[in-house]
């Protein structure tokens, strides 16, 4: 089975709003990433396991408000407490969740499917955050993560670099569409490329 893009028939590779006259490594760069590995992981709140013990792909389920644990291939995202969002470019690590964390303890839920991921990177990226979400993104620094919402529309936001900014958007799969326009309308400014 493939899967089908939910930014198929939107996300078309090119240079938009006001790009004339810039060089390109000024314009914000937006992209659809595919095919990652996302689970959620929660733990009940009978669970005797202490967070500390556990490691996914070397990294350990902290509890720490706001923050991203990561190493090359995964990231795990703070959701809330004893809540996190993993992203991976490995899918095998879904076979060592599925060994570690026992049903007992763990609530986990594979989201890969359900989810539509939008990239931006550029200088501006956090205005354009500022457009359509209520956090004060001047505080949001590299491995931060934080759950909102953008006009209106449930997000996640994952802060990957800060020099230039580089974020990346989750939201519902079926928000994708809409998102992804709410999003470029607020870049047109700027100017920005699609790749």
């Amino acid at each position: 089975m493939s899967s089908i893009s939910a930014l198929r028939d939107a996300h078309i590779k090119g240079l938009f709003g006001d790009h004339e006259g810039k060089n390109e490594s000024e314009l914000l760069r937006i992209s659809e990433l595919k095919d990652f590995l996302i689970v959620q992981i929660v733990k009940y709140k009978k669970s005797s396991i202490t967070n500390k013990d556990i490691k996914i792909d070397n990294l350990n389920l902290n509890d720490e408000t706001l923050t991203v644990h990561c190493n090359s291939k995964t990231r795990i995202l703070w959701n809330g407490p004893n809540n996190w969002l993993l992203i991976s470019i490995n899918k095998e690590v879904l076979k060592e969740i599925n060994e570690k964390l026992k049903e007992t303890d763990f609530a986990i839920t594979n989201l890969s499917h359900s989810r539509t991921i939008i990239q931006i990177e550029g200088k501006n990226t956090k205005e354009i955050l500022k457009k359509g979400c209520p956090y004060n993104f001047n505080e949001l620094k590299n491995n931060n993560c934080l759950n909102s919402v953008y006009n209106g529309m449930s997000v996640t936001i994952d802060m990957l670099e800060d020099k230039p900014d580089k974020i990346r958007i989750f939201t519902l799969r079926s928000f994708g569409e809409s998102l992804y326009h709410s999003i470029t309308d607020a870049c047109l400014e700027y100017g920005y490329k699609n790749v």
